[in-house]
């Protein structure tokens, strides 16, 4: 290991390997947060050689080492089986099964939830244009404007299979392929011809799986067990091809046949109790719908009520099944979720609240579901109460949706009908908003943990900045094999007599400017060229060893004294075959002539360079 000495004595300095509760890295430092703090030595650490300084701060101890940090961090973790997820893993063993459910689809979404936002916003802007005939849904602009807002939703599965994947540790690839199964143009045919269905000699059930959740999940959960089953049983010499036609032929069928179809088979069950439900106790439907409509959503069974909801409308022309409690439900949640953007501290959460809860107003809800409800848990809770509620009155008072429409604010008129369903749904809205904000609100309170770590990492990255502030950057002039000045054969570079830096074996012969500034220094002989930046950083290039004695031969300057240059800017060409043949040595010292001026010169931890490839940090 590069680093084992300098990682058993970093070990020694914080106290040793028990009293190290986590640790992390930043761009130049380790961060450690240590069980006794008092056990932690900044005099021994920061005298390390290869340490730049240490520091305690913000209950963490921090080392500061340079670029070449997550080599470092990658080895300590490696050797010392450090780990900072398993807090939570423990954390997690004592939750219950509903909140671990929870807590895998809302960390599944996590990745996500950006997209869904935006594209939400997308749907929620033409929602808008078009109840304000701004723009014409029979429009060409409107059909590819809402195409694009609907990719993100339409394709849930495939999104879903990629973040499950990593959180269920399985392969990405065959999840994408299960998932992609879903949506085929094939299988959508087969639903749509309305015939009998047969897999395998099984009959199928073949519900919408665009925008579902559930089916993808229940699949690539069982994808990862098929996996290990398939390493285990296949010879290595075929486990390229073995295992992937192994997870495939037992997960496809399984996941049509069983899983997929889960959510939709009770749905249909579900669809048949409303409609009893509301032909015998027609105010508990919206009741119930308005309290679980984000369960429906998530399992995709609201696709079965609206098969049912389409029924009822053809028959009696008006419908009370899905839309009396779905508005009451996708209000309470925008409520719910804009008090969250009022109440939080959290500069992150704040932003995605409000931006998710627009999108629920406007009657998209799966980025708030996602990325808020789900995640937070109390806002669901807010949000089922609400809903109820809200659906409970509009059960009570015979509200009808006498045409077809959106459940939102923008769509009420829908209710416009003989009697009074337009009032009395303005009323469900009005209960659903106003009970769903206050239960949120005061239910609420901000995770002091996640607060902690937001606020460590806000100052973790003004650190960073005042890190980059504090220090020059020097790119690679050459193409080539970085060493030490320590194996320079010549003891004016190899000393350090001549300030710090590195050296680069030149695969071509091309010298470039390593940074920003003016052309100080040219030897007649071109094979030294010193640079000044306007910070006053001095870089001195020597091209070869003693090629002094070359009196310029098999060398051309391009740049002349006082010139200003550019990095990546041609300073010097010179042969590098001629140079070889007549016996010298090409390895080039790059240094930094007044080092002393600065806190230290850190080398990259690459050894194969590009030009213009980070070289050396220099620390004010």
């Amino acid at each position: 290991m590069k680093y084992e000495k300098l990682i058993n004595q970093i070990i020694d300095g914080v106290g040793g390997e028990d009293n190290i509760q986590s640790v992390t890295h930043c761009m130049t430092r380790l961060r450690f947060v240590l069980k006794d703090d008092s056990k932690g030595n900044t005099k021994q650490v920061s005298a390390l050689p290869e340490v730049v300084d240490s520091v305690q701060k913000g209950g963490q101890f921090q080392v500061i080492i340079g670029t070449h940090v997550s080599d470092v961090y990658s080895e300590l973790i490696k050797k010392y089986k450090l780990d900072e997820e398993q807090d939570d893993e423990k954390n997690s063993e004592n939750k219950s099964f509903l909140n671990n459910l929870l807590d895998t689809i809302s960390g599944i979404f996590i990745p996500i939830v950006g997209v869904l936002a935006g594209s939400g916003m997308i749907k929620a802007i033409l929602a808008v244009l078009v109840n304000f005939d701004l723009i014409n849904t029979e429009s060409q602009t409107y059909t590819i404007l809402f195409m694009i807002s609907d990719v993100v939703f339409y394709f849930l599965p495939i999104l879903l299979a990629i973040t499950a994947s990593k959180k269920f540790n399985t392969n990405t690839f065959l999840s994408v392929i299960f998932a992609a199964m879903l949506v085929h143009p094939t299988l959508i045919g087969l639903k749509e011809a309305g015939e009998a269905v047969q897999f395998l000699g099984i009959n199928m059930t073949i519900p919408t799986y665009s925008s579902s959740v559930v089916p993808i999940l229940l699949i690539v959960f069982l994808q990862s067990y098929v996996e290990k089953f398939a390493k285990k049983i296949s010879p290595k010499a075929i486990q390229v091809f073995f295992v992937p036609l192994v997870i495939i032929l037992i997960t496809a069928p399984i996941g049509l046949i069983v899983l997929g179809p889960i959510g939709a088979i009770f749905g249909e069950y579900l669809a048949v109790f409303f409609t009893f439900l509301d032909t015998k106790v027609s105010w508990l439907v919206p009741t119930l719908v308005g309290a679980f409509a984000p369960l429906f959503i998530m399992t995709g069974m609201h696709y079965s009520l609206g098969a049912a909801q389409s029924v009822q409308r053809a028959t009696l022309g008006y419908t009370t099944i899905l839309t009396p409690g779905f508005i009451s439900s996708n209000t309470a949640q925008a409520a719910a979720v804009f008090a969250i953007a009022l109440k939080t501290k959290s500069t992150k959460l704040k932003a995605l609240a409000t931006s998710c809860a627009t999108t629920a107003f406007c009657g998209v809800t799966e980025p708030a579901l996602y990325g808020v409800t789900l995640k937070l848990k109390t806002p669901l809770y807010a949000t089922m109460i609400a809903g109820g509620l809200g659906g409970l009155y509009g059960g009570l008072t015979g509200v009808r949706a006498w045409s077809a429409g959106t459940s939102t604010v923008f769509a009420l008129p829908i209710y416009l009908g003989p009697d009074n369903s337009f009032v009395n749904a303005i009323v469900v809205v009005l209960i659903s908003a106003i009970s769903g904000f206050l239960i949120s609100f005061f239910t609420y309170k901000d995770d002091s943990e996640q607060l902690k770590e937001e606020n460590s990492t806000n100052e973790t990255n003004q650190e960073e900045k005042q890190e980059m502030a504090n220090k020059f950057q020097v790119m690679s002039p050459l193409k080539g094999k970085k060493i030490s000045l320590t194996e320079v054969n010549d003891d004016a570079f190899k000393t350090g007599a001549l300030g710090k830096g590195v050296a680069i074996i030149p695969e071509e012969g091309i010298l470039t400017s390593p940074v920003k500034g003016k052309v100080t220094m040219l030897f007649e002989t071109k094979h030294a060229i010193g640079i000044v930046t306007s910070d006053g950083l001095e870089v001195l290039m020597h091209i070869g060893i003693d090629t002094v004695k070359l009196n310029g031969n098999h060398f051309e300057s391009h740049v002349k004294v006082n010139d200003e240059v550019t990095i990546g800017q041609k300073l010097i060409t010179f042969d590098t075959n001629a140079i070889k043949k007549e016996g010298y040595d090409l390895t080039t010292p790059i240094i930094i002539t007044n080092s002393n001026d600065y806190l230290d010169v850190v080398d990259t931890s690459e050894t194969t360079l590009k030009r213009e490839q980070l070289l050396l940090n220099i620390f004010k």
